[in-house]
C-alpha cells in the first residue's frame, strides 16, 4: 500500500472512535444520507455499493430501506470494524481505485462525504463506471465549492494538516463526470450545517455506453 494510503487508513482508523457520535452525524452526515436515499427509492436500485462507507450507517439504511443487495467497503480497517456490528453487509477492505466487484455488476454507486479523499478522483470516477450495469446511476454527494479559489485553500489547508484533499467546484466535478463517460441527471445543493461557507452538493449520474 502507499504511503500516503497508510497515513489516511491510520487517520480514519481514529476517526471511526468518534463517526458514530449524533452530533457528529446530525451536522455532516445525516443530511447527505436523507438525499441519497431519497434519489435511490425513486431509481429502485437493488443492487447498491456505497464506497467509502464508514461505520456502514448508510449502507444499512440502504439495505433497510430500500432493501436488494448492498455493499459496503472502506480503506480503513477501524471504520469497518465498526460496520460489522451492522445487520447488512457485506463489508470490504478496498480502495476506491480498485473496487471489489465485477465489472457491470451494480445498478447504483453511492459515495458520501468521501470523494474528496480519493488519491485520484478521475480513476475513480472510471471504476465507478465499470463497476455499473449500462443505465446504473452514480451518486455522490460531498463539498463542492462555489470557486477555484476556496478550493485551491482547502487543499492547501488539508496538505498542511497532513492528510491531503480536494474539493473541486460543482462545475469541474460535472467536467470530470462527464469525461469519465456518464450523463449527469442533477446537481443539487444539501443543507445542512456549516453548509453556507462549505456547500454540499449531490451529483446524480447515468452510466453511458462506451
Amino acid at each position: 500500500m502507499p504511503e500516503q494510503s497508510r497515513y489516511r487508513q491510520a487517520f480514519f482508523d481514529l476517526w471511526s472512535r468518534v463517526y458514530d457520535a449524533p452530533p457528529v452525524q446530525w451536522a455532516i452526515y445525516r443530511p447527505v444520507h436523507g438525499a441519497v436515499l431519497e434519489e435511490l427509492r425513486a431509481l429502485q436500485a437493488r443492487r447498491v455499493l456505497d464506497v467509502g462507507c464508514g461505520t456502514g450507517i448508510l449502507t444499512a439504511r440502504i439495505g433497510s430501506d430500500i432493501g436488494g443487495l448492498v455493499c459496503g467497503c472502506d480503506l480503513s480497517r477501524g471504520m469497518l470494524e465498526q460496520a460489522t456490528h451492522r445487520r447488512f453487509g457485506p463489508w470490504v477492505q478496498a480502495d476506491a481505485s480498485s473496487l471489489p466487484v465485477r465489472s457491470g455488476s451494480v445498478d447504483a454507486v453511492v459515495s458520501t462525504e468521501a470523494f474528496h479523499w480519493f488519491a485520484d478522483h478521475d480513476v475513480a470516477l472510471r471504476e465507478f463506471h465499470r463497476a455499473l450495469v449500462p443505465g446504473g446511476r452514480m451518486l455522490v454527494a460531498f463539498v463542492n465549492p462555489s470557486s477555484q479559489g476556496p478550493a485551491r485553500a482547502a487543499r492547501a489547508w488539508s496538505s498542511m494538516a497532513g492528510q491531503s484533499a480536494y474539493w473541486p467546484t460543482r462545475r469541474e466535478m460535472r467536467a470530470r463526470v462527464e469525461a469519465a463517460g456518464f450523463r449527469v441527471c442533477t446537481q443539487r445543493r444539501v443543507i445542512r450545517i456549516f453548509g453556507v461557507a462549505f456547500p454540499t452538493v449531490l451529483t446524480v449520474a447515468e452510466r453511458l455506453e462506451r
